[in-house]
């Protein structure tokens, strides 16, 4: 796990620890991904992170990234095509608004982790644990940076 300015390795563990709890309910995968900037639209950003963290090779195509760019102060949650297929418009907002309140208040930690238990929550309705289920994707965080912004 990188070193990141509002991350120690104590609330990285805590985050990888609340992915693995979320997907315990849900056949969904979660993935977080946190970067310093967004030169763009978190939103476009987060579908290129979605592309490079291979995120639609999931067997139900149920894949989902929660995305931050904290020095842009910018973040998005995208999900692969049988999310939203099946998730009305705005599905994500009220996590978004509430991830973005944690974060003005400088809580990156609790603002992810609550963050991830409401997407795992969420999936969990639409795509709930199968006894057979396969963790399909690393729980880890993944980190990006400048050199990486126009992949």
């Amino acid at each position: 796990m990188n070193p990141i300015p509002i991350l120690d390795k104590e609330q990285q563990l805590r985050i990888v620890e609340a992915i693995v709890k979320a997907e315990d309910c849900t056949s969904g995968e979660i993935r977080v991904h946190v970067e310093p900037k967004c030169k763009t639209d978190p939103v476009s950003r987060a579908i290129k992170v979605f592309n490079r963290l291979e995120m639609y090779d999931t067997a139900a195509r149920n894949g989902v990234v929660i995305y931050l760019a904290y020095q842009s102060r910018a973040c998005a949650i995208v999900g692969d095509v049988a999310i939203n297929e099946v998730i009305p418009a705005g599905f994500w907002d009220g996590i978004l608004a509430d991830m973005k309140a944690a974060f003005s208040s400088g809580l990156y930690t609790e603002g992810i982790i609550a963050a991830v238990e409401a997407v795992g929550k969420a999936l969990s309705q639409y795509f709930p644990y199968q006894s057979d289920d396969v963790n399909e994707q690393p729980d880890e965080i993944s980190f990006g940076g400048d050199e990486d912004e126009e992949d």
